[in-house]
């Protein structure tokens, strides 16, 4: 039997890095796991130390050598781009710009160097419009979520661009994904489970009148690992699976949870008020607040997608959200987030 290609993971210890990692290795796949240099310690969980993989530390937001590229892509055949900040608070950030753009711009060097066979950029369904339920979005609708004035929504579309580019230009092979709202097991930092955390702990007192589209963290990590195979180089996927507004979510969560839903509907005018005194407040102190004038104007929105084109051409499982939100609760109350 044939061995298979290295691949290089960027972003290797986030929450869908390690789904990436764990799913390359169930398949095969020798790995090389790229993070930022001291990212990797007994704390992160799961951590990467246990895993039978070569781990390189290189922060690609920084400038960096070309033989530290040299030695980071050498012997790998294609590699998975996922590196990034997801920070939406503060709404603008330097970090998340340098790392969303100038990582990516480093990511397509590595490409370029390695004459990989594949690369599968890591993107967010964010960078497309985004529709209703009856009608919800697709890789064909327009970035509008420049209205927002989100850091982190523009420097990925800036970062989808030039992955675009390097494709229409140089004939680069790549594959470009974009999740949707991730939940599952795994969440250290927390990030997306964030969500359920405050939810359970009562810190949700009501729900937007918006909504977004829920996947499972493992089913994104099989269908980015199929990219690698399958799929149109140039071609944009969508990895969702649910459309729930946020009430549904809210109420979905809170009986896994065991705790009771919030009640109340938060009217837009009166979120777009608390959002616009959040901001003074951040201005006034110099300290950021639980929320922004910008997240509560995507959280007015329902962010709805389909992930039609992902199931037919990358073979995107459909793992239920209950199951998702279950096996995030059982991860967060086996490592102590959950009393």
């Amino acid at each position: 039997m044939p061995l298979l290609p290295r691949v290089l993971v960027t972003g290797a210890n986030g929450f869908l890095g390690r789904h990436l990692v764990a799913e390359l290795l169930r398949r095969g796949y020798p790995v090389r796991a790229l993070v930022r240099p001291g990212s990797v310690t007994p704390a992160a969980l799961p951590s990467l130390e246990s895993m039978p993989i070569e781990v390189c530390e290189l922060d690609l937001a920084q400038v960096v050598r070309k033989a530290a590229l040299a030695e980071a892509i050498g012997g790998c055949a294609a590699i998975i781009h996922a590196a990034a900040v997801a920070q939406v608070n503060p709404a603008r950030s330097r970090a998340v710009r340098d790392t969303n753009i100038h990582g990516t711009e480093q990511a397509l060097r590595l490409a370029r160097k390695g004459g990989v066979s594949r690369l599968v950029y890591v993107g967010t369904a964010n960078v497309f419009g985004f529709g209703t339920k009856a009608r919800p979005g697709d890789e064909t609708r327009p970035y509008t979520g420049h209205r927002y004035g989100l850091d982190y929504m523009d420097s990925k579309r800036a970062a989808t661009d030039r992955v675009l580019a390097a494709v229409a230009r140089e004939q680069l092979p790549a594959v470009l994904v974009h999740p949707t709202f991730m939940l599952g097991p795994g969440d250290a930092k927390p990030t997306s489970g964030a969500l359920l955390l405050e939810l359970r702990e009562g810190r949700l007192p009501g729900y937007p009148l918006g909504g977004k589209n829920y996947v499972h963290v493992h089913d994104v990590a099989v269908a980015t690992v199929n990219a690698l195979t399958q799929g149109r180089v140039g071609e944009s996927y969508i990895l969702g699976n649910e459309n729930l507004s946020y009430r549904e979510a809210f109420a979905l969560m809170a009986r896994v949870a065991g705790v009771a839903p919030p009640r109340w509907p938060v009217l837009p005018l009166l979120a777009s008020l608390y959002g616009a005194a959040c901001d003074l407040k951040a201005r006034l102190t110099g300290r950021a607040t639980q929320v922004n004038s910008a997240m509560v104007a995507v959280a007015n929105d329902g962010h709805y997608f389909t992930p039609q084109k992902a199931r037919a051409e990358l073979s995107l499982p459909q793992t239920s959200i209950h199951q998702a939100i279950g096996e995030a609760f059982d991860w967060f109350k086996t490592h102590g987030y959950v009393s």
